[in-house]
């Protein structure tokens, strides 16, 4: 059986301006309502995050990866955050997919059509092939982390860290993210379920679709421009942040042979929760920015398209140019204040509470039950701000 990695990431890469991004899908935006909401979610599914996460780090693979990190130390690399992520990540419950996939596994239960799937060996009512399914879906969202974590060393300066260090670490984050895709494909295989290969494969594609469009949009340069407007950041961001939740959640209900309907429902509410997180954590740089704080947010974050396409093409790039310094760059307080001015952020919340909603429509035509009540939770939980 391949290696199971539940991951508590908190990826962390360089921008092409040398600027520090947070590269976790599904971090904790800080409340401590959420991280409730999270460690009740865990007891009802019976996998404890701190126990997911030492299974991988007890692993003689990633116990080798950690002994080669070590040249990293003193250096800027994100791989070396990453790898903190997994001991020190106390905050963040980014295993969120995977927890998400065994809710929905328990609440919609065994199905009347699966006659040669056998009740005994279900764990706390969810299929051994659903666990599976899970621990599947985080070696497939942790490893584009860490591939995303691969540093521009055309952008490289010596406050970085030597380069040799800096092309070591690239080269162990592509090894890494490669190990975990191999390990999850060889998951995958041994389900022996056509449709759900199809459903991840096409998810994995996804991925990569929405991270390069995302990368192509999210620089200072394509801010002077049009930009994307409010349908390409949905479309994109589903792409990168939602198909592999959504198709996940599919192929559990495919996994325990599930009708169609409850396939549909399975894959609406993975959509909405993930483009709602998402909207969430976009918003939290305007919610709770602290004065003397460091300040730093993406052009393509949802408030920002907004605003953007509110203003106008010209007022935008009047905007912009404001808010550069006699160097040259941006000054993201002067930014942020121009967006807080107009309704982008209200628009964002608005579209951040339709889409919670729509994930709770979703789950209520499942049978009443403490797993429905967690994901319930979940989905109120991303349009708290």
């Amino acid at each position: 059986m391949f290696s199971p990695c539940w991951s508590r990431l908190s990826c962390v890469a360089l921008s092409s301006r040398g600027r520090l991004r947070t590269l976790s899908l599904f971090s904790s935006s800080g409340s401590s309502n959420w991280s409730k909401v999270v460690s009740d979610a865990e007891k009802i599914v019976g996998y404890p995050t701190s126990f997911m996460s030492l299974r991988c780090l007890l692993s003689d693979e990633l116990s080798n990866v950690a002994m080669h990190l070590r040249k990293l130390v003193g250096t800027q690399h994100p791989l070396l955050n990453t790898a903190r992520g997994f001991v020190y990540d106390s905050k963040n419950n980014l295993q969120m997919r995977g927890l998400v996939v065994l809710l929905l596994s328990k609440a919609a239960g065994p199905s009347h059509a699966a006659s040669d799937l056998l009740a005994q060996d279900m764990v706390s009512g969810i299929y051994p092939s659903q666990r599976n399914l899970a621990e599947i879906t985080e070696l497939v969202h942790t490893a584009f982390l860490v591939h995303r974590g691969i540093v521009n060393l055309k952008e490289w300066t010596d406050s970085d860290g030597p380069l040799k260090d800096m092309q070591f670490g690239n080269k162990m984050a592509v090894l890494s993210g490669d190990f975990l895709l191999a390990n999850a494909c060889t998951g995958l295989a041994q389900l022996n379920n056509t449709k759900v290969v199809e459903l991840i494969s096409s998810a994995i594609g996804d991925l990569v679709q929405g991270v390069y469009y995302e990368n192509s949009h999210n620089t200072e340069e394509n801010g002077l421009t049009d930009g994307i407007d409010v349908a390409a950041w949905e479309e994109q961001t589903f792409l990168s942040h939602g198909a592999l939740l959504a198709k996940s959640c599919q192929a559990a209900m495919e996994l325990a042979k599930h009708d169609k309907e409850s396939q549909r429902l399975a894959y609406k509410y993975g959509k909405h929760l993930s483009l709602g997180h998402k909207l969430n954590s976009d918003l939290q740089p305007f919610m709770k920015s602290r004065v003397g704080e460091p300040l730093s947010f993406s052009l393509s974050a949802a408030p920002v398209v907004f605003h953007r396409q509110i203003m106008g093409r010209e007022t935008w790039h009047h905007q912009l140019q404001q808010a550069k310094t006699l160097r040259n760059q941006l000054d993201y307080s002067k930014l942020l204040a121009a967006v807080k001015s107009e309704k982008g952020v209200s628009t964002a919340m608005d579209l951040c509470c339709y889409h919670g909603n729509k994930a709770l429509e979703a789950i209520q035509a499942f049978p009443s039950s403490e797993a429905r009540s967690a994901l319930e939770n979940i989905a109120s939980a991303v349009t708290k701000f």
